[in-house]
């Protein structure tokens, strides 16, 4: 038996990528249906969690060089006739679904693939698949918009393959022409018939519309809808010795599932009265609002009850006395976060920059003594220790930032 097509057989390789791309289907989707509906409330049911997306991401990756062998192998074949040319509307149909299925083979895990690729952490592709792509940067923005896409494609995906199984179907129970024993067999079926013309511009068309129902999608979005908050809040500058906070970050970074995992909070506030002279009265107050965290693919868990739990604790506060410390400055201060008040030191670094002084200050916290994650009483899915990052410029209030003075 021929390993190419003929005009009235499918040969050995096309049908064998056939039901590989088949195979694959029908296991990653009901995987990530699955692994969507799991629970993460403790360590063990994260760690399973985080195993099944796993497997998904590399099956559908996987999915993707098949479909692309597949579809550069059918650029090479003759394609076998219809066999029966008479039913030229439903031959244009069945064109239509398979040109839609061909190009669903490399939308669908692309786009999953980009979102794993710009989102942080979570589910590891296995190997020997990476964790990134080539001119893909670690965005928020673009995961979400690779996700809503994944998802739309997905939906597409499924609608054609339910269509592309109902006519194989039709033709094995009803007609029962020989069209699914060419498929499974390699029998020659079939006579010549004029080609189904304008399906593959038509398929074409249905994913242009798949791409603008993403777009809207992601524009309407509540992410899209909320103005952002400002990032950081200035210090009133009528205060004596207070300073004007212009740009900075507040970050955090914790080691989950063995790998670094670093996010940001979108909206808080500093209020600073600092005099680098002084070695006393120098002191700051920082508000986090908790829920602006994005963590990347696990934002949403982060800020939920198993952790920073916003919604019960909208904020976090940092109130600190700021002293020297050899050639740095050590913050003294108290941490309330989760419910909890403790001690937290951080040192940080003073740097003067074209006329405004930046701050750099990095520390650490242990989740487990404010409460943060008990269901997750080992480091199997998220480390114990949480490094915070600080970095800002400032002025004092009265200064222009042009000038410093």
């Amino acid at each position: 038996m021929s390993l190419k097509n003929t005009p009235r057989s499918y040969g050995r390789l096309a049908r064998g990528l056939h039901w590989a791309t088949a195979l694959l289907i029908l296991t990653t989707f009901p995987l990530g249906w699955y692994a969507e509906g799991l629970p993460y409330d403790s360590s063990e049911a994260l760690a399973w969690k985080a195993g099944v997306f796993s497997l998904h991401k590399t099956l559908g990756i996987a999915a993707f060089f098949t479909g692309l062998t597949r579809i550069l192998w059918a650029l090479t074949q003759v394609h076998p006739v219809p066999v029966n040319p008479e039913y030229r509307a439903a031959n244009w149909l069945a064109a239509l679904v398979h040109y839609g299925l061909y190009a669903a083979l490399l939308l669908v895990p692309l786009a999953g693939w980009v979102h794993h690729a710009a989102a942080e952490g979570f589910a590891p592709i296995l190997w020997p698949f990476g964790q990134s792509l080539p001119m893909v940067p670690k965005s928020l923005a673009l995961a979400d918009a690779a996700g809503m896409a994944h998802v739309i494609a997905t939906r597409v995906l499924l609608a054609l393959l339910i269509l592309h199984i109902a006519g194989a179907m039709k033709h094995a129970v009803i007609d029962r022409d020989g069209t699914l024993s060419r498929m499974l067999t390699g029998r020659a079926a079939g006579a010549p018939g004029s080609k189904s013309r304008g399906a593959a511009l038509a398929a074409a068309v249905l994913w242009g519309g798949a791409a603008v129902l993403t777009g809207a999608a992601v524009s309407y979005s509540p992410t899209a809808e909320t103005p952002a908050a400002p990032r950081v809040q200035s210090v009133a500058a009528a205060e004596p010795g207070a300073w004007q906070v212009l740009d900075g970050s507040l970050k955090i970074a914790v080691v989950q599932m063995g790998s670094r995992v670093e996010g940001e909070f979108a909206s808080w506030d500093a209020a600073i009265r600092f005099d680098p002279a002084a070695t006393e009265g120098n002191e700051a107050e920082v508000r986090i609002a908790l829920a602006s965290l994005k963590l990347g693919a696990v934002s949403d868990q982060a800020t939920g009850p198993d952790f920073l739990n916003a919604a019960a604790f909208a904020e976090a506060r940092y109130t600190a006395r700021l002293r020297p410390e050899g050639e740095n400055w050590l913050a003294e201060g108290e941490l309330l976060l989760n419910g909890r008040s403790l001690p937290l030191n951080m040192s940080y670094t003073l740097t003067p920059e074209e006329g405004v002084t930046r701050m750099s200050g990095r520390t650490t916290i242990d989740r487990r003594s404010f409460g943060i994650g008990e269901n997750y009483p080992d480091e199997a899915s998220v480390g114990f220790v949480v490094e915070v990052l600080v970095d800002l410029t400032a002025v004092p209030a009265t200064a222009s930032p042009e000038t410093g003075e």
